[in-house]
This record gives C-alpha cells, sequence and structure tokens, in this order.
C-alpha cells in the first residue's frame, strides 16, 4: 500500500539498478510521517490501534461491483498535512502502525496477482554508503529484503480481509457520516469531517441471528474496539492546541479531512 504523504518516491527494486543499494534501519527519524494526518490500519491492529488512535472509515475507490471501497483508518492529525504524533523527529504513541512499521518498504499492485516490492527512493536511510544491503553480490535478496517482502504480502492479505469486514459493514448500513466539531479554548471553532462511523444506535437495533454472526466472525468486537478509540479525539484536540500555542506556531485554520 503506498501512501502519497509517507511514500514520497516508491521505487520498484531491480537486482540489478539497486544492485549497491543499502539500508540504514531502523528508522529513527519519524520527521518523514509529519505530513500524514491518516493511515490505514488492518481490522487485525484494531486491538493495539483503539488504544492511542481514533479509528474512522473512509471512501478509498470503488469495488469492482460499483459500490464504495471503505477503509478503516488512524487519524492522526486534524489539519491537512499534519501529523501530531510526529514531534521533532520522535514518534509520541507506543504503537506504530503496520503500514508506518514496514517503511521505507511498500507495495505497488500491479494486477489482481502480481505486485512489486517498492522503497521510498527519497528517504535519506536509502543509499550506497551504510546500512544493510538489499542484494548480496550475486543480486540475490537479502535476508532484509526477504523478511520485508514477507510482511508486506501478510500486510495485503490483512488489507483484504479488512475490505470484507467493511464490506459487512456496508451491507447492514451500519455506516454513518459524521464529522467532529470542537470550540477551541480561545473560542473559535474546529470542525472535521468526511469520515464515516458505526452508527451504534442501528447496531443495537440489529436481529439477534444477525448479531450472532458478528459476534462469531469477530466483527463485533471490532464495532467495539472502533466506538472505544474515539475517545482519543481528546487526546487529539489537546495536542493541537498545544502545537497551536506553542512560540512560533503557524496559525491552524485549516478544516479537518482525513486523508
Amino acid at each position: 500500500m503506498i501512501n502519497q504523504n509517507l511514500h514520497r518516491r516508491p521505487t520498484g527494486l531491480d537486482s540489478i539498478q539497486h544492485r549497491n543499494l543499502k539500508l540504514n534501519l531502523p528508522v529513527t527519524d519519524w520527521s518523514v510521517a509529519n505530513q500524514l494526518n491518516a493511515l490505514f490500519v488492518a481490522a487485525v491492529e484494531f486491538i493495539d490501534v483503539c488504544r492511542e488512535f481514533p479509528i474512522v472509515f473512509v471512501k478509498a475507490g470503488t469495488e469492482p461491483d460499483g459500490s464504495d471501497s471503505i477503509a478503516p483508518i488512524a487519524v492522526l492529525g486534524l489539519t491537512q498535512n499534519t501529523n501530531l504524533y510526529v514531534t521533532g523527529d520522535r514518534w509520541r504513541a507506543q504503537y506504530v502502525p503496520a503500514v508506518l512499521r514496514l517503511y521505507p518498504f511498500c507495495i505497488a499492485r500491479m494486477d489482481n496477482d502480481k505486485f512489486a516490492v517498492c522503497v521510498d527512493s527519497e528517504w535519506s536511510g536509502a543509499q550506497t554508503a551504510e546500512g544493510q544491503p538489499l542484494f548480496d553480490e550475486q543480486g540475490q535478496p537479502t535476508e532484509l529484503l526477504k523478511n520485508a517482502q514477507a510482511q508486506l504480502e501478510t500486510l495485503e492479505s490483512e488489507i483484504q480481509r479488512t475490505r470484507a469486514v467493511c464490506k459487512r459493514f456496508q451491507e447492514l448500513d451500519l455506516l454513518q457520516d459524521m464529522r467532529f466539531d470542537v470550540t477551541l479554548p480561545d473560542g473559535s471553532k474546529h470542525t472535521v469531517d468526511g469520515f464515516m462511523t458505526l452508527d451504534d444506535k442501528k447496531a443495537t437495533a440489529l436481529p439477534d441471528d444477525v448479531v450472532a454472526e458478528l459476534h462469531r466472525s469477530g466483527l463485533l468486537g471490532l464495532m467495539h474496539l472502533h466506538w472505544v478509540s474515539m475517545g482519543n479525539m481528546r487526546r487529539l484536540v489537546d495536542w493541537h492546541v498545544e502545537r497551536a500555542a506553542a512560540p512560533g506556531a503557524p496559525a491552524i485554520d485549516t478544516p479537518g479531512r482525513p486523508a
């Protein structure tokens, strides 16, 4: 999965062209993600994500049947190009979502069956001088690249499972458009919109057999984790105010929209 606000120049790896490319891992300077105001999270991550990030849903293209494709995201900032979980070069949360944890690697899907393993070639840690090599002298993938590819493939599988989860929520008409309004200490108003949440009233009204199905499939647990996560919006508001009040901080008045 490629995120344009994170993977600035995703480059497909080639054993000849990138024979001498090395990666200075692990990533320690997270300022690379400072313009990332939202990030895809897989359903399997909800139990970790809900403790520190709001989880909401957004439209993410179109399914083959013409319906909207829905994806869950962790909200990282209340304005465009602002990540409140990055301070300087430091990541403020305990948990790092999988897409970010795999950086600078990502996958470019060619079709339903083929994909290319890519590296963000704009990352300062991608160089030839020092770091861990991606290919050996014979042009074969090193353990670093093999492990990264295996993790990317696992993430792709989880993305497909997560799409099925969101599809079921759509079928049950549980998703509702929402906006988050907050009054800042100076009295000004700030709105975050463009996202969806699960309607708890509609969920409560579901027939018993559907509730049983959701429970057995694990989707009911995911729904509760989503609702728990929304309490983290208060954390974002506090951090937003804290950053706006910092000496020399630019005015923050752009309406937020998770992307």
